[in-house]
């Protein structure tokens, strides 16, 4: 940065040279760089003269003249006699100004003395640099979501600093891929995926783990990708080891997964080499949840799946050969799969989901059989017909029963008579209960809980509204069971055991 003593004893036409030669080499605007002189000068000027008067400079930006003046306020009545003066005085040096406008004082250029040289420096260099790291965050804020291409200025504890030309980046060693290291000097590529303005100046942040950089990585090798012919739906990435890519083609002529992969496999070789010889699944998208999970599951043969859209899980069954294909290796194959698709994945071997459903078989016909006093025929049938519950023997329409082959209209409402008897008996033994562990009248009558609800409740501990109005929905849950209330049921609960604060705040 040029001394403030010269700055003073430039030609004028110099001055303007000089600034146009810094913000050449800073990068910035020329008349960043003359507003930062402006106001070095302005600061020895108020140093000089007192900085309670308002002294501004000026730098002419064609002739390079610099003007020092002393700004005066023209009002009706003086406050402050070093920035205002009353309009009778003003008007003898100046008649026709009015009140509100400035009467300039020019005063004489100043002879700069080291110390009011050191402090103007002080300001351009401060100016300038402010100046620098705005021109800095403006240019990189907009590249979030980029590829940046740069070389390893150093590296700090494993931190790998990168010199992207006109600014520095950092990539953090969490954010490197595993076993990947650098030296000063090396080229490097890595996704941009935050840049924050701070007091020390524009942060840039950096990852070669982010899944979106395995993507913008695509879009640069797939030309169908950047044309936007192939769309990439979701990535899921183990860095280092393994990924799978979703991909979408909007040309039925063109098929994605060869797309991506290439030539003799080029494309997606090129990618692999970048991540260090990760190795890629590129999966064909579907908006049918089942068929996209099974396609995430590749190369795993998947037999059957069944989907719980209310708990967003999924159950895939697999030939018995097939499961620790499926899995992966440390569950990689499965946990990746999940991600991708978005849905909680349990995956089982056929023998096992057989076994399971003959015990589901033979627990619910046990329970049809005691409930009911039912034989096992009739028991077997309601399990077959996909009756789970005595609630609903119980209260579904009698055709629903009747429709069942062998069940007539006699039998059907029988087994509903039996259901409700049952149910109303159970009923009263959980209330009896609930009695016993001294669980409140005032919660027993709060609607949307039932008795064995209660039951559970007070064996827990909670046994009035204010014990009730202290959980949390997650903990109601977790109480009563998680097949008994959802989370909005569980808030509507709650908050009607918490009714009573409020009512009691108002009084």
């Amino acid at each position: 940065m040029i001394e403030m003593e010269r700055i003073a004893a430039l030609p004028r036409p110099e001055l303007l040279q000089v600034a146009d030669a810094v913000a050449r080499d800073k990068g910035i605007d020329r008349d960043e760089v003359l507003e930062a002189m402006e106001q070095a000068i302005q600061k020895a000027g108020r140093s000089k003269y007192g900085h309670e008067h308002d002294i501004r400079a000026h730098v002419d930006r064609k002739s390079g003249e610099i003007m020092l003046a002393r700004y005066l306020e023209v009002v009706d009545e003086v406050e402050n006699e070093a920035t205002q003066i009353p309009l009778a005085r003003a008007l003898k040096k100046n008649p026709g100004i009015t009140v509100g406008e400035f009467l300039i004082d020019p005063l004489p250029p100043i002879d700069f003395g080291r110390i009011a040289a050191q402090t103007a420096k002080q300001v351009i260099v401060q100016k300038v640099r402010d100046a620098e790291r705005q021109r800095q965050f403006d240019e990189y804020k907009d590249r979030v979501g980029d590829i940046a291409n740069g070389l390893v200025k150093r590296v700090e504890f494993g931190n790998v600093v990168v010199d992207l030309g006109r600014a520095e980046a950092l990539l953090r060693r969490d954010e490197l891929i595993p076993r990947e290291t650098f030296r000063t000097g090396d080229r490097v590529r890595a996704f941009v995926y935050d840049v924050r303005a701070e007091q020390r100046g524009p942060q840039i942040f950096l990852s070669r783990t982010h899944p979106q950089f395995m993507a913008k990585l695509f879009s640069q090798e797939v030309p169908e990708i950047y044309d936007g012919i192939i769309e990439i739906k979701a990535v899921a990435r183990d860095p280092g080891s393994r990924a799978k890519i979703a991909v979408l083609s909007h040309d039925s002529s063109i098929d994605p997964v060869g797309a991506c992969v290439g030539m003799r496999g080029s494309r997606v070789q090129a990618v692999v080499a970048e991540l260090q010889g990760e190795k890629i699944d590129i999966i064909p998208w579907s908006g049918e949840p089942a068929t996209f999970v099974v396609n995430a599951l590749a190369p795993a043969e998947v037999t059957k799946v069944v989907l719980d859209d209310e708990k967003h899980t999924m159950e895939v069954v697999v030939p018995d050969d097939q499961l620790s294909l499926a899995i992966g290796r440390r569950g990689q194959n499965v946990r990746l799969a999940s991600q991708l698709t978005g849905w909680s994945i349990d995956i089982m071997t056929e023998a096992e989901e057989s076994e399971r459903r003959n015990e589901e078989f033979r627990s619910r016909s046990k329970m049809f059989i005691d409930a009911l006093d039912v034989d096992e025929v009739i028991a077997h049938l309601l399990v077959t017909e996909g009756f789970s519950s005595v609630e609903e023997v119980a209260f579904v329409p009698l055709e629903d029963l009747t429709d069942i082959e062998g069940f007539d209209e006699g039998l059907a409402e029988e087994l509903q008579r039996r259901a409700r008897v049952y149910l109303a008996e159970m009923d009263e033994r959980h209330d009896s209960r609930r009695r016993e562990l001294g669980v409140s009248d005032e919660l027993a009558a709060l609607e949307g809980l039932a008795p064995l609800m209660l039951v559970k409740l007070g064996e827990k501990d909670v046994k009035t509204l204010d014990d009730l109005g202290d959980l949390a929905s997650d903990e109601l849950i977790e109480i009563v069971g998680k097949d008994q209330l959802s989370e909005e049921e569980a808030n509507t609960v709650i908050m009607a055991a918490r009714a009573h604060w409020f009512e009691d705040e108002g009084k």
